[in-house]
């Protein structure tokens, strides 16, 4: 199967110039294609890969100066382009802007590019018209080589190479029958119904208190001067730590958990929406504005969905099952009778049902992880019912039953 591998490069000057020249190119590719297609749409035509890959030959003998770039690299930004606006539309595709998106280009011919280990810490790879560039051997590539990506994070240049490492999904689990249900919150980042807390702090004090003073900075420098840069360049060296503590974090947790499940249940969770500014507009301003925008960082900085990502990826190498199921209602029914209601739920982490008989006390976190894997088995159907028997949008049942139905 597809995997990738990032290592991260050591480029000379003059390389690590011809890369930012290649990545201004992508971006006015992509943004002239962008244009054009809107343009189109207006008018009620459609415009698509082949004909904007036919006028891109065209402008090249015009503008000599994407000659710089190679030719297959622009036409896979052509590619990514028509791919983006068939998921999501023509008109809800973003501008490239030259100071907020990192500079990003692919090589997709996979038997041109050559790689050689050099040592224990460094290796080599041959990119068209970069020539010979070192990278940091952080790991085998352990494929074949299908692409490779060259991109730049946080001040630093990388390169991606994708590669089928021959590896096939098993047919069945190591251990058949485990299943666990995941509950993810703003408090702790991910709580199973096995009750195992998986969380961690991303960002330290003295990088927060950091970070906020550059803010200060930015705020007050003057757009386009040399300091705006270099406090923009700062603040993005503290947030690319930041991610990648992240996303080593999301990776290791789904690796342990697809190695002992299954099946993984998670909640089908609207994320774009949830993190939805609360601002309103001009005329109709929305209420709690601050505290939703709380809410919004801690959302967003647990990493939900980069969560969700990495278990599905993992998956692939254990033959783990992993499925979303509706979240009405699980963190307020009592895992061990079924009753549900408000007041089941004290404070975040306290769970005591109000049921007469029950009295059952948890975490709340665990208590609904326990919920959400009970769910497992049902799949959630397009208007977002939890059964057949009773709408999402529906209250649950009252005091009189203290039972939901089956």
């Amino acid at each position: 199967m597809l995997s990738g591998r990032r290592y991260r490069l050591e480029l000379t000057s003059e390389q690590a110039e011809m890369c930012e020249e290649f990545g201004n190119i992508c971006r006015s590719v992509w943004n002239t294609g962008l244009h054009q297609r809107r343009e189109y749409r207006r008018r009620g035509a459609w415009m698509n890969y082949v004909p904007q890959c036919a006028e891109l030959a065209e402008a090249k003998r015009e503008h000599p100066w994407l000659k710089a770039a190679p030719s297959h690299v622009l036409q896979q930004t052509l590619r990514d382009l028509d791919r983006a606006c068939r998921d999501h539309g023509t008109f809800k595709v973003r501008w490239r802007s030259k100071v907020r998106w990192s500079p990003s280009f692919r090589f997709p011919a996979g038997n041109h590019i050559e790689v050689e280990r050099l040592g224990r810490k460094w290796g080599r790879a041959k990119l068209p018209k970069l020539g010979s560039v070192r990278f940091r051997w952080s790991r085998p590539l352990g494929g074949e080589i299908r692409s490779a990506t060259v991109s730049r994070k946080a001040g630093r240049w990388y390169v991606s190479f994708l590669v089928d490492d021959q590896a096939v999904t098993p047919e069945k689990h190591a251990m058949p029958g485990t299943a666990v249900g995941i509950d993810r919150g703003v408090k702790v980042a991910a709580v199973t119904s096995d009750g195992d807390f998986h969380d961690r702090e991303f960002i330290t004090a003295g990088e927060a208190g950091r970070y906020r003073r550059f803010q200060q900075q930015f705020a007050r420098a003057k757009k386009g001067s040399a300091n705006r840069s270099k406090t923009r360049a700062a603040m993005n060296r503290i947030m690319g730590r930041v991610t990648d503590r992240r996303a080593d974090f999301c990776a290791q947790t789904a690796s342990r958990i697809v190695a002992k499940n299954a099946l993984v249940v998670l909640e089908d969770l609207r994320i774009k929406n949830m993190s939805a500014s609360a601002s309103g507009t001009i005329e109709a301003p929305g209420s709690r504005v601050a505290q939703k925008r709380g809410l919004n960082r801690a959302i967003l900085d647990k990493g939900w969905h980069r969560l969700e990502l990495a278990l599905v990826g993992a998956a692939r190498y254990t033959g783990t099952t992993v499925v979303k199921v509706n979240a009405a209602y699980t963190s307020q029914r009592c895992s061990a009778c079924g009753f549900a209601c408000e007041e089941n739920r004290e404070s975040q982490s306290v769970f005591v049902c109000k049921a007469e008989g029950c009295g059952y006390i948890a975490h709340a976190d665990v208590n609904a992880a326990v919920n959400i894997k009970h769910a497992g088995g049902q799949s959630v159907s397009a208007c977002g019912d939890l059964g057949a028997s009773r709408s999402a949008k529906q209250e649950p049942v009252g005091r009189a039953t203290g039972r939901t139905p089956s």
